[in-house]
């Protein structure tokens, strides 16, 4: 192959991915454009850039866009168009919200987005909160309660029940606005907000779950887990019961700063700066709506937008499998050799009490995905996979499973203590016994197909018995008879090896 036919096959890709699509999202606070590759119903996020150009921060006062708001969105936007051009990606929705729906000159600011050669769209938002709502369908899959996406310039709330998004509204309490309802003090502020939503909120039955949308909310959530010096990093999924929900907020952040909170990791200056309005408001949704939990969700708008997009049957895909089966592709662990061995180590190994089909699946393709990363480095990256990288529709338990998973199907069974701290003993054994069967197959017949073809693994009584046909019986060497030891050890069970005249049908 030529060096310019190449070059023509890697132009436009990002980590490994061809960019699919973007979605730039014209905020009150931030301009952003996030690129996607992957599965569009767990997107990967290959490039994710913001402008905080503040275009709704004259709404209020004046009515309009201040001009040097416009000028550093225009600059900004023109390097997103430029970016774009230069990765070919074609399918681009760009959309605008508060600001520029309510500012007098939002419509030349849309000509001149025009101008550059965007498609702009001014959402209403009822509409935005639709979006935001699909977004929090798509990452919680069946999801109800009561969903809030917090913005620059508005809040909008939508109800999700079992036929889906309902009731949505907008309300002027975006984090560019609440300092100018804060009052003599934070009571103040919280029984002004308390009036706003019960007389604009939608109805939502008492103790169903509350779903946070929003960067300054989600860094509410970062904040809630150094407070409980929680094991993961992604804000994402994260929940609080209501009791601690109203300890937070009532008591740790409402004795926090703008200094304090800035001076913390992971909290940019910022956020820092809304936190504490955002925080009172928190407090008046917790007492308006009395969900049984809040849940933090990274997915709202853009992700909406995608969701909304797929079809019924890409809807209905597993988001958990459908990232990781693209993730776990590209390090050399196809989702057709993950099948075979899920198969082939069913009856041995199957998902039990505490895990599912669906989760033994994911960790059989992380653990024959973490097989391409260098002997000396691969646990410590693998396990950042299970317990750091954004999963979708997994909870604190399910990525303690991931993790003890590859890491027994490496043999290494020193767990460390923040896989320990999410899932309690009998989880972690029933993950270890998916590990060691992934161990035993892939190292079986280098996971050839005629290894399984000519195997099998069953349990019969109180044995694990491995057949293997008389032409493959070579394979039962001392790695193999020590991996199957291992695993009926784990299984506590007596163990055997069979070598059957013949083909095993």
């Amino acid at each position: 192959m030529s060096s310019a036919k190449v070059r023509g096959r890697l132009d436009g890709t990002l980590s490994g991915n061809k960019p699919g699509r973007a979605i730039i999202d014209i905020g009150s606070n931030t301009v952003r454009m996030v690129i996607y590759g992957g599965s569009m119903r767990a997107p990967t996020v290959l490039l994710n850039e913001k402008v905080t150009a503040k275009l709704g921060r004259d709404i209020a006062s004046k009515g309009v866009l201040a001009d040097e708001a416009i000028a550093l969105a225009l600059r900004g936007l023109r390097r997103f168009a430029l970016l774009l051009d230069n990765l070919k990606v074609k399918d681009v929705s760009t959309v605008a919200t508060a600001a520029v729906r309510e500012a007098s000159n939002g419509p030349e600011f849309i000509k001149q987005l025009k101008a550059i050669g965007f498609k702009p769209k001014i959402i209403t938002g009822e509409k935005e909160g639709f979006l935001s709502a699909q977004g929090v369908l798509g990452a919680f899959p069946g999801a109800r309660g009561m969903v809030a996406d917090l913005g620059g310039g508005s809040l909008e709330l939508v109800r999700l029940s079992e036929d889906g998004p309902s009731n949505a509204v907008s309300l002027p309490l975006g984090t560019l606005r609440l300092a100018e309802l804060r009052g003599e003090s934070r009571g103040e502020m919280r029984k002004t907000l308390e009036k706003i939503l019960k007389k604009g909120a939608p109805d939502v039955a008492k103790g169903e779950p509350l779903y946070l949308v929003g960067g300054t909310l989600r860094t509410m959530a970062v904040y809630a887990m150094q407070e409980q010096g929680h094991p993961l990093s992604d804000p994402h999924g994260f929940e609080l019961s209501a009791k601690e929900a109203k300890k937070l907020l009532g008591k740790a952040l409402a004795n926090e700063t703008v200094e304090s909170l800035a001076s913390r990791e992971r909290i940019s200056s910022m956020r820092a700066e809304k936190l504490p309005d955002t925080s009172v408001l928190a407090e008046a949704m917790l007492a308006r709506f009395a969900p049984s939990k809040i849940v933090f969700s990274s997915w709202g708008l853009r992700e909406g937008l995608l969701y909304d997009g797929l079809a019924d049957h890409s809807k209905s895909l597993d988001p958990l499998l459908a990232g990781v089966s693209v993730f776990a592709a590209q390090r050399g662990a196809p989702a057709t050799l993950a099948t075979r061995i899920a198969s082939w180590t069913v009856d041995a190994a199957p998902s039990r009490k505490h895990g599912s089909e669906r989760l033994r699946m994911a960790a059989i393709m992380l653990s024959l995905a973490s097989m391409q990363i260098e002997p000396n480095i691969r646990l410590p990256i693998a396990l950042d996979w299970a317990l750091h990288k954004r999963w979708i529709a997994v909870e604190g338990k399910d990525r303690a499973m991931l993790a003890a998973a590859i890491a027994a199907n490496g043999n290494a069974l020193n767990l460390p203590e923040e896989v320990t701290a999410l899932a309690g003993k009998e989880a972690l054994d029933e993950a270890i016994v998916w590990g060691f069967a992934v161990r035993l197959a892939r190292r079986l017949g280098a996971s050839s197909r005629h290894s399984f073809q000519e195997s099998r693994l069953t349990i019969e009584g109180d044995r694990l018995v491995l057949r293997l046909a008389e032409s493959q019986g070579a394979l039962f060497g001392y790695s193999t008879e020590k991996d199957l030891k291992l695993l009926a050890d784990q299984l506590g069970l007596e163990w055997e090896a069979k070598i059957v005249p013949g083909d095993i049908l």
